[in-house]
């Protein structure tokens, strides 16, 4: 089989991730509406106003004192993680009740409200709002994250580009692999054919 015949049918395997290639590149190039998909939602934040007195510990690796309208809270790192305190017992603070979290949720909406609105239904720490944005809280650390149908669209795409087509890792990775080795022997054998045509040009009278 020649050099022509087998680009030719590398070309042809190589038609639908180079389609896809290509039309994701060109949107991850113009990101339209990255700016709110991925936007980094953070719980609001209030000036502190009293002072707390908060013994030095070498557990501790790092620690923070923040105040929500929930209240005062103690954030401190340590070898096994994250711990949410009461900054005056020094125990760990409990996850306040769902009433709580929602003023909390939708205080940090405040910020963009055109995306986020209000909590329509709540599940413990994670909720849903008017907007049909999913939200999660991380406790311990006092983070919000956040995802729209724009976020699981622009994920789609990334799967699409990286060839994460199937629901198995290892699959993916086999045809990720496969299709850059495939894209390399195609521009490979098009530079041979390219040589070779250009040769025998030379040696037309």
């Amino acid at each position: 089989m020649n050099s022509k015949r087998i680009h030719q049918i590398i070309g042809l395997f190589l038609v639908f991730p180079v389609i896809g290639w290509t039309l994701t590149g060109i949107f991850f190039f113009i990101k339209p509406g990255y700016q709110q998909a991925y936007d980094q939602l953070s719980v609001k934040t209030y000036p502190i106003e009293k002072s707390f007195i908060i013994p030095e510990s070498q557990e501790w690796t790092e620690v923070r004192l923040l105040k929500t309208i929930l209240g005062y809270h103690l954030l401190v790192k340590t070898a096994e993680g994250f711990e949410h305190l009461d900054p005056i017992t020094l125990k760990s603070k409990a996850v306040p009740t769902s009433e709580e979290l929602r003023s909390l949720f939708n205080d940090s909406f405040l910020k963009n409200s055109e995306r986020y609105g209000y909590v329509i239904s709540s599940d413990s720490v994670n909720v849903i709002t008017n907007k049909g944005i999913e939200v999660a809280l991380n406790w311990d650390r006092l983070t919000l994250r956040q995802s729209g149908e724009d976020t699981k669209w622009i994920n789609t795409l990334y799967k699409v580009h990286y060839l994460q087509w199937t629901p198995y890792k290892s699959i993916n990775q086999y045809m990720g692999t496969v299709g850059l080795l495939l894209l390399m022997i195609l521009t490979l054998l098009g530079v041979k054919i390219y040589i070779s045509g250009s040769v025998k040009n030379r040696h037309i009278p």
